[in-house]
């Protein structure tokens, strides 16, 4: 703008004399001078917060704006932003003031812009008054002069400029209009105004979000009032499908849900992902939410895409409030459909109460994931009781086995994980309860117990496997025997040793290969020596024979090996036979001296030899 504002007829300006007229009025106003109409706030212009909208996008400082203004326009932002009504007249009235100056800054802001920003509504009429062609200029963010005003809660400056003939449906890069940001503020006056100048009450956002959304998510009654009034969709979903009732339930708005229901809105409104109003309601705990919905008999068994019903996702959730509503409506046939228990997820995510409460219900410990879902998971877990070993949840472990879960359902038993895992409570449990103390691995075979191979690295673990009836006897039965073993690449991890027996070099892993292991073998000696407590007459292969003469510590347990066992030895293994692994904790009822019984399970240790 290279023309005076003498000049300016073309473009709606205004003359000198006009200028005069209007210094003279706000001069006649109370307090013409100095900043009013400041919603809610009394501070010093200097000290506004810096939030809402906001803030000349990059641009530098009110104070530096020189770079890019002349010094007349450096002066005029400073003193809008001072609210300094007579240096503002008295700048836009000087003939030597280049008419730039009310031009933009390179962020697009005009002076109008900052008047609106700081609430400086006597600058704004002088502006106006000057440079109408100034009411509806946008910054590169696309703000105007009115959302500026809006957003910082200047409640004068929006009615003024309203009254202009600012445009209330003009929006940000964003897509957010003045009425959004009123609503967002919960100004109940400011959203009144903008709406009865023609604000647009459906208008969305770049995420599709309408001003009622915002309303809702405020749960403020009297704004959502008001937006319907004037016409605001109740069903108009956002970019994901979200209607404004399906977000009040997803919030926990009670009063703003009551109101949507009594409005007539639409309680069956699904998301993209087939989430219900009562799932995410469940999904985020708001049990009197949830207790409205079914009470306006919301299905509780509509599940979303992925399957998963509203009782799922509380059980998920560790809501045992919710979980006990949703008992009487949710269908077992269709938790059945749905291929997972909410047994699983209590159990996953460690809802011990939750877990109780489902199997007090009757839910059933043994229910197994549909293939579908035990493939999203590496080891094809299938039981709730899988889970809580996982997690190493005894809590959980001992509820499910005590209610009757079976220990023996999973391809990859439940022992061998709580063995790998270094748990001996958990691994007794699983054992005291039935558990297959020979499972194998299906993918990793071995002609030893695969309990003994994850245990290697724990003498604690091994020993509880063995007192419990793990076949001992297996791990010295070797196909080369006294022969001259093949050489083994030792070239894997110890992971990859412990759960890829492929390195064998034959199709089932032996014993002497497994500990001849480097990572291992420092271990043959003690591993060994406990092995021979639980067998009769056993040969050492060759391989075995090496590891306990490459020590000199461990003549002793060589020698242990080659001689013969004494009879209280050979008894105690040959009645453990009898007996067999599975009734072994039967030992300790028996009719017989204390000291004997212990001896039989190896409580403790004495030097026969």
């Amino acid at each position: 703008m290279s023309m005076s504002i003498t000049e300016c007829d073309d473009c709606g300006g205004v003359s000198k004399q006009q200028l005069v007229q209007l210094a003279v009025e706000l001069r006649l106003e109370q307090d013409a001078l100095v900043t009013r109409d400041l919603v809610g706030f009394t501070g010093s212009p200097q000290s506004y917060p810096q939030t809402g909208l906001l803030s000349r996008g990059s641009a530098l400082p009110l104070a530096s704006t020189a770079n890019y203004h002349g010094d007349d326009e450096t002066l005029l932002i400073q003193a809008i932003q001072n609210g300094d009504v007579r240096e503002v007249w008295d700048i836009v009235l000087s003939e030597t003031t280049p008419g730039s100056s009310l031009g933009p800054n390179k962020d697009g802001w005009t002076p109008l812009h900052d008047a609106a920003y700081y609430g400086q509504t006597d600058c704004l009429k002088i502006l106006l008054t000057a440079a109408p062609w100034m009411i509806n200029t946008r910054t590169l963010k696309d703000q105007t002069p009115l959302i500026l005003a809006v957003s910082r809660g200047h409640l004068a400056c929006m009615k003024y400029l309203l009254e202009k003939g600012a445009d209330p449906r003009i929006s940000t890069t964003s897509n957010e209009t003045p009425l959004y940001e009123a609503c967002a503020k919960l100004n109940v006056q400011m959203v009144q105004l903008l709406v009865q100048n023609g604000a647009d009450v459906n208008q969305k956002c770049l995420e599709g979000w309408t001003v009622l959304h915002e309303a809702v998510i405020q749960n403020n009654l009297e704004i959502c009032e008001i937006l319907v009034e004037y016409g605001a969709a109740f069903s108009c979903p956002n970019s994901h499908g979200v209607t404004p009732l399906f977000l009040a339930a997803q919030c926990g708005c009670v009063e703003a849900l009551k109101y949507l229901l009594k409005s007539g809105a639409d309680i069956n409104s699904e998301a993209k992902d087939g989430a219900t109003a009562l799932y995410e309601a469940c999904r985020n705990g708001h049990i009197e939410i949830v207790e409205l919905l079914l009470s306006h008999r919301l299905d509780a068994n509509k599940p979303r895409r992925d399957g998963l019903l509203p009782l799922h996702v509380a059980a998920k959730s560790g809501n045992d409030g919710i979980v006990s509503r949703l008992f009487p409506v949710t269908s077992r046939c269709q938790i059945e459909l749905s291929g997972i228990s909410p047994l699983h997820l209590a159990a996953e995510y460690d809802e011990d109460d939750v877990l109780e409460l489902l199997i007090q219900a009757g839910f059933d410990v043994n229910a197994q994931l549909a293939p579908e879902r035990s493939r999203m998971y590496e080891d094809r877990r299938t039981t709730a009781l899988y889970f809580s070993v996982d997690n190493g949840n005894t809590e959980a472990t001992t509820m499910l086995l005590e209610a009757g879960a079976d220990p023996n359902l999973d391809p990859m038993n439940p022992l061998l994980l709580a063995v790998r895992k270094d748990d001996v409570e958990i691994a007794t449990l699983l054992i005291e309860h039935g558990a297959n103390i020979s499972a194998s691995i299906p993918t990793h075979p071995a002609t030893f117990p695969a309990c003994v191979m994850l245990s290697m690295r724990n003498l604690t673990m091994l020993k509880c496997l063995l007192d419990h009836g793990a076949d001992a006897a297996a791990c010295f039965q070797c196909e080369y025997g006294f022969k001259q073993h093949p050489n083994m690449d030792f070239t894997q991890t110890s992971c990859e040793l412990l759960y890829r027996p492929q390195i064998a070099t034959h199709s089932c892993l032996q014993f002497c290969e497994m500990i001849s292991h480097p990572l291992v073998s420092h271990w043959a000696g003690p591993i060994i020596e406990l092995l021979l407590d639980y067998v009769d007459h056993v040969g050492l292969c060759s391989k075995l024979k090496e590891h306990l003469g490459s020590c000199e510590s461990w003549a002793h347990i060589k020698k242990k090996a080659v001689q013969p066992k004494c009879l209280m030895q050979l008894c105690r293994v040959r009645v453990r036979q009898l007996v067999g692994a599975k009734r072994l904790k039967c030992i300790r009822t028996l009719d017989l001296p204390g000291r004997l019984i212990h001896y039989l399970n190896h409580d403790q240790q004495r030097n026969i030899f």
